[in-house]
């Protein structure tokens, strides 16, 4: 599967996305993540990519022009059409992002492109023109869609087959999310107190351990 997300701020990326399972999803090609940077699809010597929102007001609006030109360079390469494609636009006001979706995108999409948006927003005209989907991650504002960008891409990649090894690696299909995890040594000495496994998971009964889990 491809991701491409176009940004201001391209430099984000290097760290978690150069690191860890993503990085070997890369290697193996399982995954390829491009970064662009919209900022070279300005069509001046400034590289002016947001102007000052129309009637007034706080801020600055990331301008269309420039990631239209992204997007287009994008959809020339995506082999004539043929590719599955979708386009979301990282924004506080989008559909909620969730491991529903990150499923479905991993099994039904080839290329998924994500805009992050900065400053006071994206030009509402983008997203009319790409028919671009607007995805939240959270009931809350941050100051870019980078990380929401990142987010994205760990939750769909880890739904990808070999991306974690197995697919039992999935928490979802392991234990469940939430449920209480212990590794060695059984009791953790804190501040003069004793924290122990729970007795049922040194038991080696897998059925006693099975329903611990599904209370827990």
């Amino acid at each position: 599967m491809r991701f491409t997300i176009l940004t201001l701020f391209p430099k984000a990326f290097d760290s978690y996305l150069g690191e860890s399972i993503l990085k070997r999803a890369r290697e193996k090609k399982l995954i390829k993540i491009d970064i662009v940077d919209i900022r070279k699809f300005t069509s001046d010597k400034h590289h002016t990519a947001d102007g000052k929102p129309y009637g007034g007001g706080p801020g600055m609006v990331m301008m269309a022009e420039p990631i239209l030109r992204a997007v287009g360079s994008l959809l020339r390469s995506d082999l004539r059409g043929r590719w599955r494609r979708k386009v979301f636009i990282l924004s506080a006001a989008g559909k909620q992002f969730n491991s529903k979706m990150a499923k479905n995108l991993s099994l039904n999409t080839d290329h998924l492109i994500l805009i992050a948006g900065h400053y006071e927003g994206i030009d509402e005209r983008v997203k009319k023109a790409l028919k671009a989907e607007e995805v939240s991650i959270g009931d809350y504002v941050l100051t870019g869609g980078e990380l929401p960008a990142m987010v994205l891409i760990d939750a769909i990649a880890r739904h990808i087959p070999g991306v974690l090894g197995k697919r039992e690696s999935l928490e979802e299909r392991r234990f469940g999310i939430g449920v209480p995890v212990y590794t060695r040594p059984e009791a953790v000495a804190y501040k003069g107190k004793k924290y122990r496994v729970p007795p049922v998971l040194l038991s080696g009964d897998h059925k006693k351990i099975s329903a611990w889990r599904s209370r827990a």
